[in-house]
């Protein structure tokens, strides 16, 4: 999997406005110096997140990006979804849809299964675990498999 720009920022973002209230909500600025996020890029995020009802905002001096939901509620899945769409298309098409012809058919399978291990990951994980620091087992257990920590 590759983790583009946008989707860290997207949920570097979110894991900042957790705490966040409508009665103190945080200024796009205040987001953009605390992640290292380029304010305009994060606008355009913000304005994404919100289109997926992620975070509601206001306007004004007392302005500004507060969650939609508890934290607990939001898992990173969703932010994925929400900046970059499903979490494993091939070729824009969702997986099960695929036909391939022999000896690639079971390709289709190999596709389905990367997507469910995404899934056991991302959706387990929420914006309150990040913020945290205390994630679900699952990931310790991913973590200590062998090779985890080696990129190839």
């Amino acid at each position: 999997m590759r983790v583009t720009a946008k989707v860290d920022y997207a949920v570097r973002a979110m894991v900042e406005l957790v705490g966040a209230e409508a009665t103190s909500p945080r200024k796009a600025e205040h987001i953009s110096q605390a992640q290292d996020i380029p304010v305009r890029f994060l606008l355009n995020i913000l304005s994404e997140l919100k289109l997926a009802k992620l975070v509601e905002s206001r306007r004004g001096a007392d302005g500004g990006y507060w969650l939609a939901r508890p934290p607990a509620d939001i898992s990173v899945a969703d932010v994925i979804r929400a900046v970059e769409g499903p979490l494993a298309d091939v070729h824009g098409e969702p997986p099960e849809l695929l036909v391939y012809r022999p000896p690639a058919q079971p390709l289709r399978d190999v596709w389905l299964a990367a997507r469910a291990a995404l899934r056991r990951i991302l959706e387990q994980v929420s914006l309150a675990d990040v913020a945290s620091g205390s994630l679900p087992p699952q990931v310790d257990r991913e973590l200590d498999q062998p090779g985890a920590w080696e990129r190839r």
